[in-house]
């Protein structure tokens, strides 16, 4: 890799970490061609991204960024998993890593919080931006149901009473 494309590398990763919610190291103790491209694929599908960056350049990326915490997990093989989701990633990631023995979660950033392994996990468990926006539309589609019931309802009864009313006389 030469000066030129090392340069580039640190400005994609600079962009990386200044748009990202959230970022996760991993490291990649010996996954496959395969396996890793599953990961990317499922990484890719909820609307995240998996890097492998040399270390050395993303902690060159990382001076001066809100996400310069994560810095001391970039040693050896390592992986940067990111996405403008919050939970995407880590959920992601936190389920590959429980499947497979040879990824494993060190930790992560969210804005300028640091995670460590359990803040990951937990940050894993929460429900996804699309679950999030799933429930509201749910909770706002339930009051103007029952509106809809409790209008109809008096109108049922109405038309319920002149029916028995017209077939008595």
């Amino acid at each position: 890799m030469d000066r030129a494309q090392k340069k580039e590398s640190v400005a994609f990763l600079k962009d990386v970490f200044s748009s990202s919610a959230t970022v996760v190291v991993v490291r990649n103790n010996g996954l496959s061609v395969a396996e890793m491209t599953d990961l990317r694929n499922q990484m890719r599908e909820a609307g995240a991204s998996l890097k492998v960056a040399k270390n050395r350049l993303a902690r060159l990326a990382l001076e001066g960024s809100e996400l310069e915490s994560i810095g001391e997990f970039l040693v050896g093989p390592t992986a940067l998993g990111y996405s403008e989701d919050p939970v995407a990633p880590a959920k992601i990631l936190v389920k590959f890593a429980k499947d497979h023995d040879d990824l494993e979660v060190l930790g992560g950033a969210m804005g300028a919080t640091s995670l460590d392994v359990n803040g990951v996990k937990a940050l894993a468990d929460l429900p996804s931006l699309d679950e999030l926006r799933g429930k509201i539309v749910g909770l706002l589609q339930a009051p103007a149901g029952k509106l809809a019931s409790v209008t109809q309802a008096p109108a049922g009864q109405l038309a319920r009473v002149f029916g028995a009313y017209g077939s008595q006389g």
